[in-house]
């Protein structure tokens, strides 16, 4: 399935020479959107074909994973299983729309705590869900593993050859990996980790075998799911100005870095960069619950 690439217009880009293009992968599926769509395309026919009754995952509270999960079990005739971080949710999960939406799509939400959340590689917790839920395919936190990295290395296509930098939001680096997998020889890729610390080189290393790319990590507004009045403002600018919509966890991340690379001089005049939009679009209703809370400005619907 291809997307389109939307060209973006705006003064800085202009007055610096740049041609900036978002490809729309959000418009991919009416609720599976991006990257999520991508990577779970593959691991579903893989699931069916091993004649498995059930997706079973992992995620947190607004994850776009748990929510594409559910949507995709429930298209192709499958259960589906949540395993969520965090007990206290189980009180009060349908008051969040992502948990909500996907228990509607049929997702079984099963909250364990933190301390036991982070140890779920174990041989111990494979055990307890093995003997829990019988029948299952399963699928990592996130989403990525080879079949996933496959299945986004669809996202670039033969009229994408043309960009010289192709830039990506990073999670667990399962997407960014399919599109250098996708590349050209020439052509670079940013990414822009929505989490601090280094480590995500490594995890992208085990999936590529090309050196044409580089993190942008000084773009993350102080981690995963963190956001700041600055971020929510150009959020809301930039829908304003081209009336494309930004999640706030990833794509909006890299925008913003775009942007500030761009008026910083960090590209030739004549550049031709193409961003990738990964969705995510579902997340927002719950940011603006939490926003709210905190009596913050709100992202624009």
């Amino acid at each position: 399935m291809r997307t389109e690439n939307q060209k973006i217009n705006l003064p800085i880009l202009e007055s610096k020479r740049i041609s900036l293009f978002i490809k729309r992968e959000d418009r991919i599926h009416p609720f599976i959107s991006g990257n999520k769509y991508r990577k779970l395309k593959y691991n579903t026919q893989k699931a069916i074909s091993e004649k498995v009754d059930t997706l079973l995952t992992f995620g947190g509270a607004y994850s776009n994973h748990i929510a594409a999960t559910a949507c995709a079990a429930q298209e192709n005739g499958l259960q589906s299983v949540g395993i969520i971080r965090g007990e206290e949710l189980a009180f009060k999960w349908r008051d969040n729309p992502t948990l909500a939406t996907a228990a509607g799509m049929g997702m079984k939400l099963k909250f364990v705590p933190r301390s036991i959340y982070k140890n779920k590689h174990t041989a111990e917790f494979s055990a307890y869900l093995k003997s829990e839920y019988n029948n299952f395919y399963l699928l990592p936190e996130g989403g990525t593993n080879d079949l996933a990295v496959k299945g986004c290395e669809e996202i670039l296509t033969g009229g994408d050859k043309d960009f010289d930098i192709i830039c990506s939001s990073v999670g667990t680096g399962g997407t960014i990996a399919g599109i250098i997998n996708a590349t050209e020889p020439e052509q670079k890729v940013f990414g822009f980790p929505a989490l601090k610390g280094g480590f995500l080189k490594e995890d992208i290393r085990k999936f590529v075998n090309k050196d044409n790319w580089e993190l942008q990590t000084d773009y993350h507004f102080g981690g995963y799911a963190k956001v700041s009045v600055e971020l929510i403002d150009f959020i809301n600018d930039f829908k304003r100005s081209t009336q494309v919509p930004l999640d706030p966890v990833y794509t909006a991340k890299m925008l913003f870095g775009i942007l500030d690379m761009v008026n910083k001089d960090s590209f030739e005049p004549g550049t031709k960069i193409l961003a990738i939009h990964t969705g995510g679009l579902q997340g927002i209703t719950g940011m603006n619950s939490k926003l709210k809370k905190k009596n913050l400005p709100l992202i624009n619907l």
